[in-house]
């Protein structure tokens, strides 16, 4: 292994160096140096002070006024000028609804780079009670590539977590346990693009302990191309938190209250000249609240008799701590230099005691349980950019280590009151101990204004060690290594149509020894072709077409061979034998505007085979001994999913915003093997969120909100529908430097009920079993929340770095019970 490592590592150098060279000298040899430079500024509103995109900027010679240059601002406002001669010019902005701005430039031989820094356009005078009103970035904005929703615009977010908002983030479905899925389908979870070593055992706790007042936006790229790692069948999420470069000293803090949970969060930014920091810090605390739970095990002949039942009537106590911080370092060496890094650590514990009335049959015993899970992980990156004179060529280099620990330690005792009052008593441990060492290499190059080339390699190191057993130690030791290379073409077919088409292809080498001694080895290449075709219509309307395919690695929770026996009757486990799930996908989407209104609509056909689920069977037991199930992981089948996305935003008077998004898709899965015969028919599964808000004057802002996840089918049965709804009001103080605001989740119900039933029948002996589980989830919260902004922003270009997105993640929220 470490021979193929370090001929890897050197193989990946050599083409890093060629590419550097060819990156810096194009023809061959060093080209002869000009006395050219750039100039850079921000445009932004003088009243909202919110980046413009799209200005027209040009520049003049200050003694003829002819024009040299020009351009446009990007989405962030950002301007860049390049290849501008030393001597002084005129730099003239633009944009309807603002007065041109013209100001004076200078560059010389000494100094051929100047930034601008901050440039202010004011609003026109018919124009200012309108831009009061729009100065808010939109809540929903449709990209080319992605849907955004930025919550940080979203009051009702305060004092929650990353599950509460990505509860309301168009096309996602999560349910109470953090589940996350785009479209019926597994997503792979960034945070600021790249992935965190927290999410690596279970996504579900990791969003638990990231505080809403820390996100600014959530993208959702339903049609990645080959450019980003080919994992998740149902597209990307990316979590963009609100750390940001800023000229100066400015920062955040955000402190929420409330009956469920307790969240603070603190940013700071500096930056002097070429140096920027940047530094955070989240803590979150959820109270212990009991979660009622009843649940049933029951076995049946083929004639439908009951050999054994199991059934509990008790609570889990749960409760949830942890906190997160980063610091972060970036230098620009000039104006084609840029180095950065960044380390991000995250410490999390969740669980507690559970008690419950246990009745075998006819006998009744109790079961008092306690349950503790641990999540501590360290990612630290560090990314190298190259840029040239050449507007658009890029060459970079990152390189990335993750290394978590995860444990989770139980007790199990059960008690014959009668007989036994001591009981018997079951103890269990895991650690999990999670290695990544990535490294990978880009190169952008434009071949004109409408042709580009992006293209790169990767290669990923991955170690998993899992520790368990209560009595003897045991260990499962998972290696996982994926080279990848990829080459994207974007380029124009006519005037109005754009394309971009793409090919990935990814090798993986798995080897292992599991818990038993067995070793075991799997390798294979997969190529995974990308194609995005958009045509703008008239109107503002555009039309969008792509196919991609995607694949899923199942992560340590679904490999890990760890037997969870928390709950005895219930006992969980993870397959270290599982393939990955392999995907194609087909969508076409449209969005316009009309008077202010936004309207995105999607359909989408995807078809997956080696589909992932758990899989619930009833475990052997001597005769007489009650009956316990094993809820396990296995490669079901195929799937074809049919499905469709509908978004819109109204404006029924300037200050009013109404929302709403119903997303549908077809679920079934299918297996013609004589030994695991599966065919579930076809079900439609759907979820829609509505959204009212709107803003009085004085500062003041209401929002009201609701969610609503249909039944959820797997091939062995269903969890009922689901609904979320809230409202916040928000007031803003100390000239708007400072918020604060009250918010409420699901007054009218103390509890979110869930009723999910798994059944199966034995193919030997043709007996029946069922597993049933009603939980009552305390959700119902009220909570009040500070917000307070300082300093002053000018924002940075934003720099590339590692995304990992290979990985499936867990499907439930942590293994043990239900979490709060």
């Amino acid at each position: 292994m470490k021979t193929i490592m370090k001929k890897s590592i050197l193989l990946f150098v050599g083409l890093i160096l060629m590419l550097g060279a060819k990156a810096q000298f194009p023809m061959g040899g060093p080209a002869k140096k000009m006395v050219t430079g750039r100039i850079t500024a921000t445009i932004l509103d003088s009243v909202t002070k919110k980046p413009i995109d799209y200005a027209t900027v040009s520049l003049m010679k200050s003694k003829d006024s002819k024009s040299v240059n020009g351009a446009v601002t990007d989405e962030r406002g950002k301007l860049s000028l390049s290849n501008v001669s030393p001597e002084e010019y005129k730099l003239s902005i633009g944009f309807m609804g603002y007065k041109t701005k013209v100001m004076t430039v200078k560059t010389t031989p000494e100094k051929p780079d100047l930034n601008a820094g901050a440039i202010y356009l004011s609003p026109t005078a018919s124009n200012l009670k309108e831009v009061e009103i729009s100065g808010q970035q939109a809540l929903i904005e449709n990209k080319v590539d992605k849907l955004v929703y930025n919550a940080e615009q979203d009051i009702t977010n305060a004092g929650g977590d990353a599950t509460d908002v990505m509860r309301k983030v168009p096309m996602l479905s999560v349910d109470v346990n953090g589940n996350l899925q785009m479209r019926g389908s597994a997503v792979r979870v960034l945070i600021n693009g790249k992935p965190s070593g927290t999410m690596a055992n279970s996504v579900a706790d990791a969003l638990k302990m990231i505080p809403a007042e820390q996100i600014k936006s959530v993208e959702v790229i339903t049609s990645p191309s080959a450019k980003y790692d080919a994992e998740g069948s149902g597209g990307i999420v990316n979590i963009i938190t609100k750390k940001k470069n800023a000229e100066g000293t400015s920062g955040s803090v955000n402190a929420s209250v409330g009956t469920r949970s307790n969240n603070g969060a603190f940013n700071l930014n500096a930056k002097t000249g070429r140096l920027s920091l940047t530094g955070s810090l989240g803590v979150n605390h959820a109270y212990p609240q009991n979660s009622k739970v009843l649940s049933s095990n029951i076995l049946r002949d083929n004639t439908g008799k009951i050999l054994s039942s199991v059934l509990q009537n008790g609570f889990s106590k749960w409760s949830r701590v942890g906190y997160n911080g980063s610091a972060g370092l970036d230098y620009d060496f000039n104006n084609y230099h840029n180095i950065s890094t960044n380390v991000k650590i995250n410490r999390f514990s969740n669980g507690g005691p559970g008690e419950s009335a246990v009745q075998i049959d006819t006998l009744l015993l109790k079961n008092i349980r306690d349950m503790d899970m641990g999540f501590n992980n360290i990612d630290w990156s560090v990314d190298y950019r190259k840029t040239s004179k050449k507007e658009g060529e890029e060459f970079s280099v990152s390189a990335q280590l993750s290394a978590g620990r995860n444990t989770s330690d139980f007790s199990n005792r059960t008690i014959n009151e009668l007989k036994d009052p001591a009981g018997i008593t079951e103890l269990g441990s895991n650690t999990g101990k999670n290695n990544e060492y990535t490294v990978q290499t880009d190169y952008v190059y434009p071949f004109s204004k409408t042709t580009t080339l992006e293209t790169g390699l990767k290669g990923i190191f991955r170690n998993i060690i899992s520790n368990y057993g209560s009595n003897i130690a045991q260990d499962f030791d998972y290696d996982q290594n994926v080279a990848s290379a990829y080459g994207v073409l974007g380029f124009k077919l006519t005037k109005k149509i754009t394309a971009k088409a793409g090919l990935r292809t990814e090798y993986t080498k798995i080897k292992g020894l599991s818990g038993d001694g067995t070793k075991f080895n799997n390798d294979y290449f997969n190529l995974f072709p990308s194609l995005i075709l958009s045509q703008t219509l008239k109107g503002a309307s555009t039309i969008k077409v792509s196919y991609n395919r995607r694949i899923q690695r199942p992560s340590l929770f679904y490999l890990n061979p760890f037997e969870n026996k928390s709950d005895q009757f219930n006992i969980m486990r993870g397959n270290p034998d599982l393939n990955p799930e392999l995907s194609d996908n087909i969508e076409m989407g449209y969005s316009t505007f009309i008077k202010g209104s936004v309207i995105n609509a999607s359909v989408f056909y995807r078809s997956t085979k080696n589909v992932i689920e758990s899989i619930v069977t009833p475990l052997p037991v001597p005769a007489g001994a009650p009956q316990a199930f094993m809820t396990s992981y296995a490669n079901i089948g195929r799937s074809e999913s049919y499905g469709m996305n509908l978004f819109g935003s109204y404006n029924p008077k300037p200050k009013w915003t109404l929302m709403a998004n119903i997303g549908l898709n077809t679920y079934n899965v299918n297996n013609g093997s004589a030994e695991n015969m599966v065919n579930t028919g076809t079900f439609l599964n759907y979820t829609a969120f509505a959204r009212s808000a709107y803003a009085f004057p004085g500062g003041w802002n209401t929002e009201l909100w609701g969610v609503i996840n249909s039944p959820r089918r797997t091939f062995q049965g269903k969890t009922d529908a689901m609904y979320f709804y809230g409202g916040a009001v928000k007031k803003e103080i100390w000239k708007k430097k400072a918020t604060i605001g009250l918010n409420v989740l699901n007054p009218f119900s103390r509890d979110l009920v869930i009723n999910t039933v798994n059944n199966g029948t034995n193919a030997k002996n043709g007996s029946k079993y069922e597993q049933t589980t009603n939980i009552h989830y305390p959700l119902r919260s009220f909570g009040i929340n500070l917000s307070y902004n300082f300093g002053k922003l000018k924002f940075t270009q934003p720099k590339k770095g590692i995304k990992n997105d290979d990985l499936k993640k867990e499907d439930q929220g942590g293994m043990g019970g239900v979490q709060n």
